[in-house]
């Protein structure tokens, strides 16, 4: 179906990546962080919080654990919206997203509490190390302290080149890899700009219905290096 223009019409359907614990590419800069999670449930603690910038990987490796443990998720936000003891129904929950924008002090210490007397498990991930949260209630902030703390550094060459490799493939595009070394000498040095890179780059190749080369690779990665256009680094 076409428009007006003769061009192809894009309809906007969400891509939904592959988020399994196969997916999740292992290099140094993340190692350290699936061993920790690959270890459950021998765990050096019953709290840890997975830590890195956005786009880093959290999210996918928060959802490999919570396969893993048969955890359920929420957002550090909905904390306050169950009871403790329903949260940690499973004996294991995944928080994403903290400490949040309005962080509900007291509903963390409980579940924080409830989890180490009950042998649960919690696996909190956050942009921002506990001790630099903005907590009043000296109690969490005892708590946080104690947590393991597992980094997710920002992707080195071998895991920024390996994403983008999936991603192509995750939305089935042929692409050489001179394109994507292209890419990796100009883009940002992000997980999330990676996706939001390939997703444009598909989009355009889909409504000009051409091939992923170079110079339509150029033309993406052009525009959404202006200011404001690729995802802010967490």
């Amino acid at each position: 179906m076409t428009g007006r223009s003769g061009r192809q019409l894009v309809l906007d359907l969400a891509h939904r990546e592959a988020q399994g614990r196969d997916d999740f590419l292992v290099t140094p800069s993340n190692a350290a962080a699936v061993a920790m999670v690959d270890r459950y449930p021998d765990w050096p603690h019953y709290g840890v919080v997975l830590l890195g910038d956005a786009g880093s990987g959290k999210s996918h490796l928060l959802e490999v654990w919570r396969q893993a443990a048969g955890a359920r998720l929420i957002t550090a936000t909905c904390l306050a919206d169950e009871p403790p003891d329903q949260l940690l129904a499973g004996g294991a929950l995944a928080i994403d997203d903290a400490p949040g924008a309005s962080l509900d002090e007291r509903a963390l210490f409980h579940l924080l509490n409830l989890a180490r007397q009950t042998g649960s498990h919690v696996l909190i991930a956050s942009n921002l190390d506990p001790a630099h949260w903005a907590v009043a209630l000296p109690d969490l902030a005892s708590r946080l302290k104690a947590l393991a703390v597992a980094r997710l550094d920002p992707p080195d060459d071998v895991l920024l080149r390996g994403v983008l490799v999936k991603l192509f493939a995750d939305r089935q595009l042929a692409v050489e890899e001179p394109v994507v070394s292209y890419l990796m000498l100009r883009m940002p040095r992000s997980l999330e700009a990676a996706r939001a890179l390939v997703a444009e780059i598909d989009k355009l190749a889909l409504v000009e219905q051409a091939a992923v080369t170079r110079g339509l690779a150029s033309r993406v990665l052009q525009r959404l290096t202006e200011p404001g256009m690729f995802p802010e680094e967490g």
